[in-house]
Order: C-alpha cells, then structure tokens, then sequence
C-alpha cells in the first residue's frame, strides 16, 4: 500500500521533482513524511526522548520536530487503516478503482485534513528557518549531541528539512501547490470521482 502511494505521489509531484529549486524539498516530503520506509528510529519513545529534545534541540525547531512525528504517526496509523479495508475488500492487486474504495471504507475525513495541515505547518516553519542563519549553524552544533543521546535521526531529519527549504525560491508556491491538490484529491476519493488522480 505505502509503495503505491509513493508511486503515486511520485508522479503527481514529477513538477516539483523536476525543478531545480523544489527537488530536495519534494524528496524531503516524499521520503521523510509521505515515504514508504521505516521511520520507528526517528518516530518511537517519543514521550522518552521529549526531556532530551528540549535540552538539545534548538528552541524553534522543537515544535517542527513534534510535527513531523505527529504526521508520520498519523499517515502510519491511516495507512494501516486503509490495509485493512483494502483487505476487507479482497485485497485484489492495486489500481486505482481498487484503492479510491478501499479509501471511503478507510473514511476518517477529519484525520486527512489533518494529515494535509500538518505538511502545511510543517513547511510552513521551515520556510521561516531557513531565513534565520543562527538556526542553521545552531542546528548544527546540536548534531553530536543529538546522536550521542540517540536522537540522531531526528536531528538528521531537522536538517535535511532545512537544507531542502533553503533551496526554493517560493515555498508559498511549492506549499500551495501540494496542499491544493491533496485536498481535491481526497474531496475526489471521498465522493467516488470517477477520475480522482486526474487532477491537472
């Protein structure tokens, strides 16, 4: 399900990937919110390592770090959600008729928009980081730290977010343009559009 769904926003955000100023960006999204891979390492014992965040992370990024575990959470946990109906369906191979029904038995409405606030926020706050250097150079000397109190991949996390961000010359655009259409995507899926990724 999860390499579908990669599949698909591969090919929904070829633009972004395509473009010099928004590829890192579209990546980072792709792979560290919406990606098909593990994220336990970063994501677990988040209520252990809160005390450890907030010694060793810088201030401005704490807020982005909880945000980013609340939507890998949030995407993992309806990710499991939309498994099961597509197996109550009869889990027969994935295409688009297949998944759009298993999406409506999935439901949970109020969580999706939820899931497309956060990617918004989430932007949002990196957009403004990348124009305050200190946070750059403060994030980084936190690197060591951070591994050494196994917060390592959170840490990378933070900063490939920031790296990324710097690189694009609009993120009122590049935000706008994935929160648009994810929200008529799932208005689609929702309403059984008999077309719900051709979305132009």
């Amino acid at each position: 399900m999860q390499r579908w769904q990669a599949e698909r926003l591969r090919r929904h955000f070829a633009d972004l990937l395509g473009c010099s100023d928004t590829r890192a960006a579209a990546k980072f999204f792709l792979r560290d919110l919406y990606g098909d891979h593990d994220v336990s390492a970063r994501d677990q014992g988040v209520a252990r390592v809160m005390p450890l965040m907030q010694r060793l992370l810088p201030e401005a990024f704490l807020q982005t770090a909880a945000d980013g575990i609340e939507l890998a959470v949030l995407s993992h946990a309806l990710d499991l959600r939309l498994t099961q109906a597509w197996i109550d369906l009869g889990a027969a191979p994935l295409d688009v008729t297949r998944y759009a029904a298993a999406y409506r038995l999935a439901g949970c409405p109020r969580l999706r928009r939820r899931q497309i606030d956060l990617i918004g926020i989430i932007g949002e706050s990196l957009g403004q980081a990348v124009h305050r250097p200190a946070l750059g150079r403060l994030l980084r000397a936190s690197r060591l730290p951070a591994r050494v109190a196994g917060l390592g991949e959170l840490q990378q996390f933070l900063e490939r977010g920031f790296a990324a961000f710097a690189q694009i010359r609009d993120v009122a655009a590049f935000l706008r343009r994935i929160d648009q259409q994810e929200r008529e995507l799932s208005r689609r899926l929702f309403s059984a559009h008999e077309e719900p990724f051709d979305i132009r």
